[in-house]
C-alpha cells in the first residue's frame, strides 16, 4: 500500500528562502554581505519595539493572549476602526491561507495577477480552486482586465497595491470603479503591505473607508516592512465584522506571540521612525533610478522599497555574480530582478558591484 496525498497539493513546491547571509560568507569566502533581497527595513525596526521585546522576555513562560487584545485596541484607536473588525495574524503569508482556506472551495475561480505576491496561487491551488492569471500591463495591475475575467464562478479577487515584486500601484480612482464593478458576493482582497512607503497622491491613502460600502471587501497589513518587524511575523487584516468572525473559526489558538505583539504595539506609537524610514526609502530611490538611467537599465516606477528592474542579461546569472561579490538580491523572471533598497552605503556598495558584472 502507498500513501496518498491531497492531489490538490501534487503540483506545488515548497518555498525556496535565499541563503542566510552567514552562508554567503562562508560559500565565497567574504567577510561582508549586505542582503537586499526580502524588501526588509534597512533601518531595522523602532527601539520603543526593541525594548518592549526586551520587557516582555520575562514571560516567556506563558502562553500569548490568545485574543491579541492589547494589539487590536492599539489598532483600533489608531485608525479608528473597531476591535471586532480586526484580525492580527503570523504576517501577511498566514492571513492568504486563513482567507484561502475561509472562501476558496473544489473548483471556485480565483482571480489574480500573472506577477505578484506567489502566496496568492499556491493556497488557491492547495484548496481546489482555479487560479485565473491575468497579465501585468506596463508591470502593472490590469483592473479592466479582471474584471472581464469576472464569472458566475469567480469567488475570489486578490489584489496587491501597491504590487510585490513590481513596484507598481494603481490609483484610487481605479479602485473605486472596480469595486463599483465587482458583484458583492465575490470576495475582493486588498493586500496594501506597502502602503506606508506610497508617495503619490492618488493612492488610496485611506482603504479603510470603504468597509462601510463595501462588506466583501478584505484589507490586508503588515508589519514587516515599514515597521521592519520582518523576524517577528505580525500582521492584521481589516474587514466586517461577519468576514473576521469566519477567519476567526479556523485560526489556529496563539497565532501571534507575545514578542509579536508588544513589538508591534511599540512599533504603531513610534511615528518618529516610520517617517525616518520612508525618508531613507526616498532617498535610495532616487538615487537608484539616476544609476540606472546611467546605465540605460529599464525599470518600473516603484512606491515601494524595492525596484524591479531589466538588467539586459539573465537574472539568475547576476544574481549569482553579485552574490559572488557579497550582495544578495532575488532573481524574479527573465532579465528582471528586483532589488530592495537599503542604507545608502548598502546602495552605494550595490551600483559598484552591479557595475562590474554588467
Amino acid at each position: 500500500m502507498t500513501i496518498e496525498f491531497r492531489p490538490q497539493i501534487k503540483d506545488l513546491q515548497a518555498y525556496k528562502p535565499g541563503k542566510p547571509m552567514e552562508n554567503v560568507k562562508r560559500e565565497y569566502g567574504l567577510d561582508r554581505v549586505i542582503k537586499l533581497a526580502s524588501n526588509e527595513n534597512p533601518l531595522g525596526c523602532s527601539e520603543k519595539s526593541k525594548q518592549a521585546i526586551q520587557d516582555a522576555l520575562s514571560h516567556l513562560n506563558i502562553y500569548p493572549d490568545g485574543n491579541t487584545t492589547d494589539l487590536k485596541e492599539t489598532i483600533a484607536e489608531k485608525f479608528n476602526i473597531k476591535t471586532t473588525q480586526i484580525l492580527p495574524s503570523s504576517g501577511s503569508d498566514e492571513m492568504v491561507d486563513q482567507i484561502s482556506k475561509t472562501f476558496i472551495q473544489e473548483g471556485d475561480e480565483v482571480i489574480m495577477a500573472d506577477i505578484t505576491f506567489p502566496r496568492y496561487i499556491s493556497t488557491c491551488k492547495m484548496m481546489g480552486g482555479v487560479p485565473v492569471v491575468v497579465p501585468l500591463k506596463n508591470h502593472a495591475y490590469d483592473l479592466e482586465g479582471m474584471k472581464e475575467k469576472i464569472t458566475d464562478k469567480t469567488r475570489l479577487i486578490w489584489l496587491c497595491n501597491p504590487n510585490n515584486p513590481t513596484g507598481t500601484m494603481f490609483t484610487k480612482d481605479v479602485l473605486d470603479d472596480f469595486l463599483q464593478s465587482v458583484p458583492q458576493d465575490i470576495v475582493v482582497v486588498y493586500d496594501e503591505a506597502y502602503r506606508e512607503y506610497v508617495t503619490r497622491e492618488d493612492y488610496p491613502k485611506n482603504a479603510l473607508e470603504y468597509l462601510p460600502k463595501y462588506p466583501n471587501l478584505i484589507i490586508m497589513r503588515t508589519f514587516s516592512k515599514a515597521y521592519g518587524l520582518a523576524a517577528l511575523r505580525v500582521g492584521y487584516t481589516l474587514a466586517s465584522e461577519e468576514i473576521i468572525d469566519h477567519i476567526n473559526r479556523i485560526r489556529g489558538p496563539f497565532n501571534v506571540n507575545t514578542l509579536a505583539q508588544v513589538g508591534a504595539i511599540a512599533a504603531l506609537k513610534d511615528d518618529e521612525f516610520l517617517q525616518r524610514s520612508y525618508d531613507v526609502n526616498e532617498e535610495g530611490k532616487r538615487y537608484l533610478y539616476k544609476i540606472f538611467q546611467e546605465l540605460n537599465l529599464e525599470f518600473a516606477p516603484s512606491e515601494t522599497n524595492h525596484i524591479f528592474v531589466d538588467v539586459k542579461k539573465d537574472a539568475q546569472e547576476i544574481f549569482v555574480e553579485l552574490q559572488k561579490r557579497g550582495v544578495i538580491i532575488r532573481p524574479i523572471y527573465g532579465n528582471f530582478i528586483r532589488v530592495s533598497i537599503g542604507t545608502m552605503e548598502e546602495n552605494v556598495t550595490f551600483v559598484e558591484k552591479l557595475r562590474e558584472v554588467l
